[in-house]
């Protein structure tokens, strides 16, 4: 990541620090020199060749970090709006997503990684679990390298078991060739723990431990992962510090105990675990185990590729389940405990602990990486009055609303606009990936799988219903 060959100073912003103290401080400045951030304060002295960048009305936050998104899937944006977890899977494992050539994987995650950066989201996690031969790795990496901005992969194949991919030479020699002394920001493996006493996946954890990758894994995903994954996990002593728990919606509390006590943390996809079925977003009870948050999108077939929904959506979700839970007791909740602050923190530091990375990003602190985000928007009625700074980022701001985006001190979006990317580029690879697959799939599949059967309601009858309509006399009978 190379920076700007100029300092750069935000002047006169309120600045969102997210240090330990969640310190917030109106009217500063924030001056960057290289990759890093130099000071933090009021009325800073600043090199005479520094670009200015007037903060004036707008909000100054660390980048934020998504901790699990599917990148390759971008190409297919909205396509499945109305599935279920079932269609999804049946899509994507069993019919679709075997057509998914390398050049696809690398347009979706082209346009997923100019989304993120675009959105304020500086460091992105790539859950590539379409990852079917090393061509597609290298396409997927190449892709990833191709945008100024920080990307973990994290590799997968939905075609394979873990314990297939995972111990192939050919994974070795990806692993050799593009992660040991790469230009990503980290490296995982992605795969899930199905709770087959047999403990198939226990190869796969072993290779990870061998090349040094951070094992990320949906768990407790309704039908699909459940407790018995942990407890294997667990008793085959990997569950670390390092293991990130994607959706962790339907444990029990021996789970959630288990996660807690091994220091693990859970990436929380809300807006996927309201929509598609994975149980009810779990803050409520990682809260309650004091078990580590960060946030994610998940995939763009279904969902926004942005941390303001992602924030917005899990603030709600909190909430209503607290009020729910109180409302069964015949009781009211008069405070909620969940806050705008909190969710903030787990869209920046808390995405920067799950990856390891808490001392270089996911702070506006002196010696941390210049991953900053300028939320400013003059011509938006949404952007003023600022009482509440982290509220109006959870309630207020949307994408729209990023005027621009440091990474790694780098310029990458100014004034609304993108810094050195061809999205038209972009938008031709993708234009040719729905082309290969809807041409592949026939017209009538590619509908089919867009527009899932509506399930017939069933109407209750109505005891209060003292009429009926009498057609003879087009008259109302009592």
């Amino acid at each position: 990541m190379s920076a700007t060959d100029r300092p750069v100073i935000f002047r006169n912003g309120l600045v969102l620090t997210m240090d330990d103290a969640h310190t917030v401080l109106p009217g500063a400045d924030v001056l960057v020199v290289g990759d890093r951030i130099a000071e933090v304060g009021v009325v800073l002295a600043a090199p005479d060749d520094a670009l200015e960048i007037d903060a004036t009305d707008g909000i100054l936050m660390p980048g934020m970090v998504d901790t699990h998104r599917h990148m390759w899937q971008t190409a297919m944006r909205g396509y499945g709006a109305d599935w279920t977890l079932t269609q999804y899977f049946v899509w994507y494992y069993l019919e679709s997503g075997k057509l998914f050539r390398p050049e696809d994987v690398y347009a979706g995650n082209l346009l997923g990684a100019i989304e993120a950066i675009d959105a304020g989201v500086t460091t992105t996690v790539d859950w590539s679990h379409g990852l079917q031969t090393p061509d597609h790795a290298d396409a997927a990496v190449d892709a990833l390298e191709a945008v100024p901005g920080r990307f973990v992969l994290a590799y997968g194949n939905i075609q394979q078991g873990p314990w297939e991919w995972a111990a192939s030479p050919e994974f070795r020699d990806f692993h050799r060739r593009r992660i040991d002394g790469g230009k990503l920001a980290g490296f995982q493996m992605a795969f899930d723990v199905t709770g087959d006493p047999a403990f198939p996946e226990r190869a796969a954890f072993e290779v990870a431990r061998e090349v040094g990758a951070a094992v990320t894994t949906h768990a407790g995903v309704w039908g699909a992962t459940n407790d018995d994954g942990i407890r294997l996990m667990h008793e085959g002593g990997f569950m670390t510090p390092s293991t990130v728990y994607v959706h962790a919606a339907t444990l029990t509390h021996d789970s959630y105990n288990r996660i807690a006590a091994t220091g693990g943390s859970v990436s929380v996809s809300t807006e996927s675990e309201q929509s598609a079925g994975q149980g009810y977003p779990p803050t409520w009870q990682l809260r309650h185990h004091d078990i580590p948050v960060s946030l994610s999108m998940d995939t763009s077939v279904w969902w926004s590729g942005d941390l303001f929904s992602a924030m917005r959506s899990t603030l709600g979700a909190d909430r209503s389940r607290e009020h729910l839970e109180a409302h069964a007791k015949q009781d009211t909740i008069t405070h909620c405990h969940l806050r705008a602050e909190q969710v903030v923190e787990w869209a920046t530091r808390g995405g920067a602990r799950a990856l390891g990375m808490d001392s270089a990003i996911g702070a506006l602190t002196p010696g941390r990486q210049a991953d900053i985000v300028l939320i400013k928007n003059d011509a938006s009625p949404v952007m003023f009055p600022i009482l509440n700074p982290h509220g109006h980022v959870v309630f207020q701001a949307q994408r729209g609303d990023v005027h621009t985006v440091l990474v790694g001190g780098r310029v990458v979006k100014r004034n609304g606009h993108l810094v050195d990317v061809d999205l038209a580029a972009a938008r031709a690879r993708v234009a040719s990936t729905v082309d290969h697959l809807r041409e592949t799939m026939g017209e009538q599949a590619w509908q089919r799988g867009m527009n899932p059967d509506v399930p017939e309601t069933a109407i209750l009858e109505n005891p209060y219903q003292y009429t009926e309509w009498d057609a003879g006399s087009a008259q109302w009978k009592h």
